[in-house]
């Protein structure tokens, strides 16, 4: 090698190895501006739970749970469900036929016919006090409700979705850190057996909630993957 020329390749590496370093700071820098982006517009967090933030929304696993014959209709009595909030079980003979997407605490109908709703399919969002008690992350809900909004008549598949509170009253508090619910009464629909055996109540735990994390469950069970979520029931 010419010795004349060792300094300009050596400054043409130092150029080099600049440029890379510059190179993964501003990708790192925008990757990280991203998810602040997402972040700050896709969740909220709930007063002071310690176990998620706006920037990192936490759900626990899919709790599975067999239905085993429960899903009678029941109009006399009080009906006690053994998990709060309910994914199955018995129910009232009326359910909420052309639902809005939100209610509130005060237009809220008995939790007994929104269990009926499950069994046609709909995927309930059940938020607990905390979240009643917080505006924003009330509002928050509401707004997210909103995306599935219809003006009544049978499910549409795309929008069998409903926002309910799970209030002090109801039931257990649910698991400590969670401030939501999401539910589906499931079964099988290549299997309309009469022995429906299949039929399995699904419920995730959230801290916190987001618009994808709603459609992501709207998506893996749908209205259809529910005993009577089908045109000929409605």
């Amino acid at each position: 090698m010419n010795p004349d020329r060792r300094p300009t390749d050596r400054r043409r590496l130092l150029v080099a190895v600049v440029l890379g370093l510059v190179v993964v700071a501003t990708t790192g820098w925008l990757w990280h501006e991203d998810r602040e982006t997402v972040a700050t517009t896709d969740t909220v967090e709930v007063g002071d739970s310690p176990d998620g933030s706006a920037d990192q929304p936490s759900c626990g696993p899919v709790r599975r749970e067999a239905v085993d014959g429960a899903g009678d209709h029941v109009d006399e009595g009080s009906i006690t469900y053994s998990s709060a909030p309910p994914s199955f079980g018995d129910h009232r003979s009326r359910w909420a036929v052309g639902a809005p997407s939100f209610y509130d605490v005060d237009d809220r109908p008995e939790v007994a016919v929104l269990v009926h709703n499950l069994e046609h399919g709909y995927n309930i969002l059940w938020y607990d006090q905390a979240v009643v008690d917080d505006p924003d992350a009330l509002a928050h809900v509401q707004d997210i409700a909103g995306d599935y909004a219809t003006l009544g008549g049978p499910p549409d598949p795309d929008t069998a979705f409903i926002a309910a509170p799970w209030t002090d009253e109801d039931g257990a508090p649910f698991p400590d850190g969670a401030h939501f619910a999401l539910t589906h009464w499931y079964a099988d629909p290549s299997d309309r057996s009469a022995s429906r055996a299949d039929e399995v109540g699904l419920t995730r735990f959230c801290s916190t909630i987001s618009a994808s994390i709603v459609q992501e469950w709207m998506d893996a069970y749908p209205l259809s993957d529910a005993p009577e979520g089908y045109p000929d029931l409605m």
